[in-house]
C-alpha cells in the first residue's frame, strides 16, 4: 500500500525536512531523501512524491485537459484562448443586486481581485455589447437579466498596480498619467459640440504635469462627458488602489500623496452626481481618516466580511475538482496543507489561486504565492518590531496562536508605533488567518474585539522560516559556526563566533529609533528566532516560561534525550556592580540554579547531568558566555 509525503526545504537530515502522512502508512523524510534525491533535499523546490515501505518513489504524471495560463490577469483573453477558469462570474450578480453604491474589497495579493475587475470591465462596458460568448457558458448568463444588462454601462476602468515610483512627485505624475491614458480613450467626445468650448479646453488640460485642482476633479469631470454621450450614469473600477500608498510608506511621503488621493477620491466618489455605482479592490483597508474621510456611504469588504466571501481565491471543491480534472485527485491533502488556511467571512478553506495554478502547472510543491512579489516590508515589520512582537511570532513560528486585538483599518503611518496596525497588515496581507474571535465588555465598561491568529499555511511558515535565515545571512557562517559550537558544548567556541556575528545581527534588528545596543532585548528576540529555525529538527525551543520559582529565557527540550537540554538566560551588564562581563554571565548562570529554572526538564524524565547552562552578558555589542 502506498501513501503520499511531503520532502520539504533544507538539506537532508536538516531541520526543514518534512513528512508529512496522508493515509496510514509511515515513512521518514530521510528515507524519501534517501530514495528520491530532488531538488527539495537541497533547498529549493517541493515535489510530491510516492513511497511504500520499502522506500520506492516515483513522479505523478499530470493530465490536463485545458492549458493553465500563468500571469494572465484578461478575462477576455482567458476565455477566447480557452485557458482554464474557475467561474467566478457570480460576483457580478452578488455586486449588482448588493446595490452598494461605492464598494471597496480588500484580499491579498495574487487573489484574483485584478481578474476580477477585468470580468467586471468586460461585463458592463457599452464597449462589449455583444461579448455574450465570453459568459455564455458560465453561471452569470443563467438568468435573462444579465444578458440585458451585459453590455449597457460607460465604464472607466483603472489601475494603481503599477505606481511603485519612490518619491512623490513621480507618484502624483505616475497617477496624473494614468488619468490622462483614460481621458485618451475618450478623445471622439471632443468631436462636434457634446463639449463646450470651456470643458474641451479642461480636456485638453489633463496631463501628468496638471495642478492638483484639476487632478482632484479629473474622474468625475470624465464621469460627466460619457454620462452626457450615453445619456447613463458610469461605472467606475479602480484596481490596487493602496499600491501607491504603501510605496509612500516605505518612502516616507505617506502624508502628501493621502492628501492628493483623498482629494481625487472625494470628488471620484462622494460628490459626483454622475456615478451609478463604483468598485475598488486592494489588499489593505487604508483608514478612513487618511483618504476616506467623507466618504460615508463607502462598504468596506475586508478578509473578516461575508460578502462576496468565495469570489476571491478558490474554494476547497474548487480545488479539488481541478486536481481531479487533471490527474492529481490523490495529491489532495498535501496541496491542502500546502496552501489551504486562508478565511474570508465565515468561509473557511479557501486557497490561494497562484499556488494552485502553478502547482497545476508545475506538478510539484513550492512556496509559489509567497515568492510572488516582495515580503519586505512584513519582514521589515517583524524584523524592527518590539520584543513583545517578535515573542508572538516565535510562537507563531512554532505552530501556535497569538491573541491580538486590532483595527483593520490600517494608518501606515502608525506602523512603526502600533503593534495593532502591524496584526492588520499581516492579517490583510494574507499572512495570518483569524482561527477565532471574540467580543465582550471588560470588567471597565470598554469593549474590547480580541482575535486569535495563526499562521495561514504551511507555505507562509517556509517563508518566514526563510526570512529568518535572511536576517542572519550577514553573518551566515558565523552564526552556522556558533550553533555547531552550541552543539557541541564548546563554550569558547561559542564567544568567538557570537562576537564575530554580534554587530551584525545588532544591526540587522536596528530600528533607527530604538538601536538593538540600548534596547538588546530585540538582538535577544532576534537571536531566538533564529534558533527556532536552525534547531527545529532536534529541539522544541521555548522562551520567557515559568518553571521552577521564574521563568526562563531561552529552553531548549531535545527531541530526542541522547540530546543535552540546553537553558539559555541574558542579562545586561550592570556596571555599577558588576565590573567585567563575566559577572554578569556568573550572575546569569546563578539566576538558572537558584530559580530552579531546570525543573520543568527533570519532571519530563531528563538527567541533571545532561543538562547544560548558558549565561549571555551583554555591553554595547559585546557578548559574554559563560557555561556550567
Amino acid at each position: 500500500m502506498s501513501s503520499f509525503h511531503l520532502c520539504g526545504i533544507g538539506q537532508k537530515g536538516s531541520a526543514d525536512i518534512i513528512t508529512q502522512e496522508l493515509k496510514d502508512d509511515q515513512c521518514f523524510s530521510k528515507k524519501i531523501c534517501d530514495s528520491y534525491p530532488i531538488d527539495a533535499c537541497r533547498g529549493k523546490e517541493y515535489h510530491i512524491v510516492t513511497c511504500d515501505m520499502a522506500g520506492k518513489s516515483e513522479k505523478q504524471e499530470v493530465r490536463m485537459s485545458k492549458t493553465v495560463a500563468i500571469g494572465v490577469q484578461d478575462f477576455g483573453k482567458i476565455i477566447e484562448q480557452n485557458s482554464f477558469y474557475i467561474d467566478k462570474t457570480n460576483f457580478i450578480k452578488e455586486w449588482w443586486e448588493n446595490k452598494d453604491e461605492v464598494t471597496l474589497i480588500t484580499r491579498p495579493r495574487r487573489f484574483g481581485k485584478t481578474l476580477t475587475m477585468s470580468m467586471t470591465d468586460y461585463f458592463f462596458p457599452i464597449k462589449h455589447a455583444g461579448r455574450s460568448d465570453l459568459f455564455e457558458n458560465l453561471n452569470i448568463w443563467k438568468e435573462e437579466k444579465y444578458k440585458r444588462i451585459q453590455g449597457s454601462y460607460p465604464v472607466l476602468f483603472m489601475s494603481f498596480a503599477d505606481v511603485k515610483e519612490s518619491s512623490y512627485l513621480q507618484v502624483r505624475k505616475k497617477i496624473c498619467h494614468i488619468i490622462k491614458e483614460l481621458y485618451h480613450q475618450y478623445l471622439f467626445l471632443l468631436d462636434g459640440d457634446l463639449l463646450s468650448e470651456d470643458e474641451k479646453k479642461e480636456f485638453y488640460r489633463i496631463s501628468p504635469d496638471m495642478e492638483d485642482y484639476e487632478a482632484s476633479g479629473s474622474i468625475k469631470a470624465l464621469c460627466k462627458y460619457i454620462s452626457r454621450y450615453y445619456k447613463k450614469k458610469a461605472i467606475i473600477l479602480l484596481d490596487e488602489y493602496d499600491t501607491p500608498m504603501q510605496e509612500a510608506y516605505v518612502n516616507g511621503f505617506w502624508s502628501e500623496l493621502a492628501a492628493f488621493t483623498r482629494g481625487i477620491f472625494n470628488s471620484a466618489f462622494k460628490t459626483n452626481p454622475y456615478l451609478e455605482r463604483a468598485i475598488m479592490t486592494g489588499i489593505t483597508r487604508v483608514s478612513k481618516e487618511s483618504v476616506f474621510s467623507d466618504l460615508n456611504h463607502l462598504e468596506v469588504v475586508t478578509t473578516t466580511s461575508k460578502k462576496y466571501a468565495d469570489c476571491f481565491g478558490f474554494t476547497e471543491e474548487e480545488v479539488f475538482a481541478a486536481l481531479e480534472e487533471a490527474g492529481l485527485s490523490e495529491s489532495g491533502q498535501m496541496v491542502k496543507y500546502w496552501y489551504d488556511g486562508f478565511t474570508f467571512g465565515n468561509r473557511t478553506d479557501i486557497y490561494n489561486p497562484w499556488s494552485i495554478l502553478n502547482y497545476l502547472d508545475k506538478k510539484r510543491l513550492s512556496a509559489y504565492w509567497v515568492n510572488s512579489s516582495s515580503n519586505d516590508l512584513a519582514g521589515k515589520l517583524i524584523r524592527e518590531g518590539s520584543k513583545e512582537l517578535k515573542a508572538d511570532f516565535e510562537r507563531l513560528l512554532q505552530g501556535n496562536t497569538v491573541t491580538a486585538q486590532m483595527d483593520e483599518q490600517i494608518v501606515y503611518d502608525q506602523l512603526d508605533d502600533d503593534e495593532q496596525a502591524i496584526w492588520s497588515f499581516l492579517l490583510a496581507g494574507g499572512y495570518l488567518k483569524v482561527k477565532s474571535f471574540q467580543s465582550y465588555m471588560s470588567d471597565f465598561g470598554e469593549w474590547k474585539e480580541e482575535y486569535q491568529l495563526e499562521l495561514t499555511n504551511f507555505e507562509v511558515k517556509v517563508m518566514f522560516r526563510n526570512m529568518v535565515r535572511k536576517w542572519f545571512s550577514r553573518a551566515s557562517s558565523g552564526y552556522n559556526d556558533f550553533i555547531k559550537a552550541l552543539l557541541a558544548a564548546d563554550v569558547r567556541a561559542m564567544n568567538t563566533y557570537m562576537n564575530k556575528v554580534a554587530l551584525s545581527v545588532f544591526i540587522c534588528f536596528d530600528t533607527g529609533k530604538h538601536p538593538s545596543e540600548e534596547e538588546p532585548e530585540r538582538f535577544y528576540h532576534g537571536f531566538v528566532l533564529g534558533l527556532i529555525v536552525e534547531l527545529a529538527d532536534r529541539y522544541v525551543l521555548t522562551s520567557n516560561r515559568e518553571s521552577g520559582f521564574g521563568r526562563y529565557d531561552v529552553m531548549l527540550e531535545p527531541l530526542d534525550f541522547k540530546d543535552d537540554g540546553i537553558i539559555l538566560e541574558f542579562k545586561v551588564q550592570e556596571k555599577g556592580t558588576e565590573k567585567e562581563l563575566s559577572d554578569t554571565a556568573k550572575n546569569a548562570l546563578d539566576q538558572i540554579e537558584k530559580q530552579n529554572y531546570e525543573q520543568i526538564l527533570l519532571k519530563k524524565g531528563m538527567q541533571s547531568e545532561r543538562i547544560r547552562k548558558y549565561g549571555f552578558a551583554f555591553c554595547g555589542k559585546r557578548v559574554w558566555i559563560a557555561g556550567r
